[in-house]
């Protein structure tokens, strides 16, 4: 579980999130919503601790992020897994390479180990043979299914996605979503996803949080954010016609 408690976060004199709380369970997809410039980046990186809040506290499984030292906060990002927006891959690595690459910096397994584990990860990600290819021999789909099998290569207990179908078509966007809320599921993480992408809120939203000129102004899950009657993100949700249809449809049952 992650625990955000009232935090704030400026850059020079700009106040970037103005007292930010909220709970994220494990073993669920949390979606963080909002237009740009709402606050989400900022709120993703506090939680991955690479912004230092000024204020409030964070804490992982009960234990505060402010009071941890520099070995236990070296231990926490063992915990955490990341696939960034553009999938963040070493083009000069091969795919075995980029997924071995978080087990050579934190474990010492030997290589035997760490080869069994990266072939675990590609075969969860349905890209077994894959190994020895490079990024750009592979589509926008498969360069993000490596970075999930790179982000979950140390069994985290937290998954951060930050636009992960950020480039990708509907198909292949719905495809991420799946493998990503069904291993939240089996492993029971607590994920944190930063989307834009209201398929994405309909299909894995469990819990919904929306942010707007760094507040949260409403939370709730993928069946509430078609019926709410909170205007800011009515106006964010029902931004295309085939939504504003699909509102309709709700409220008249």
């Amino acid at each position: 579980m992650i625990e955000v408690k009232d935090i704030k976060k400026s850059f020079d004199d700009t106040e970037v999130l103005k007292g930010i709380s909220a709970s994220f369970d494990p073993g669920k997809t949390h979606l963080i919503i909002g237009r740009s410039g709402s606050g989400k980046t900022v709120f993703l990186k506090s939680v991955l601790g690479l912004h230092p809040v000024n204020d409030g506290d964070i804490f992982f499984d009960g234990k505060s992020l402010n009071a941890m030292n520099k070995n236990e906060r070296k231990t926490l990002r063992q915990d955490m897994g990341m696939v960034f927006q553009g999938g963040a891959l070493f083009d000069s690595m091969t795919v075995e390479e980029n997924v071995m690459f978080p087990l050579n910096m934190f474990t010492t397994k030997t290589v035997k180990e760490k080869l069994d584990r990266v072939n675990f990860c590609l075969s969860r990600v349905n890209l077994e043979g894959a190994n020895k290819k490079y990024p750009a021999e592979l589509s926008g789909g498969m360069q993000k299914r490596v970075a999930i099998a790179r982000a979950i290569a140390l069994n985290p207990k937290y998954l951060f996605c930050d636009e992960p179908n950020s480039g990708l078509d509907p198909d292949t966007a719905i495809v991420i979503d799946t493998l990503i809320k069904e291993i939240t599921e089996e492993y029971g993480m607590t994920t944190l996803i930063n989307t834009h992408d209201m398929n994405s809120v309909l299909e894995i939203g469990e819990h919904i949080v929306f942010l707007k000129n760094g507040y949260k102004v409403w939370e709730g899950n993928k069946t509430e954010v078609l019926t709410t009657d909170n205007e800011h993100v009515a106006e964010f949700v029902f931004r295309s016609k085939l939504f504003k249809k699909v509102r309709e449809a709700l409220i008249k049952q």
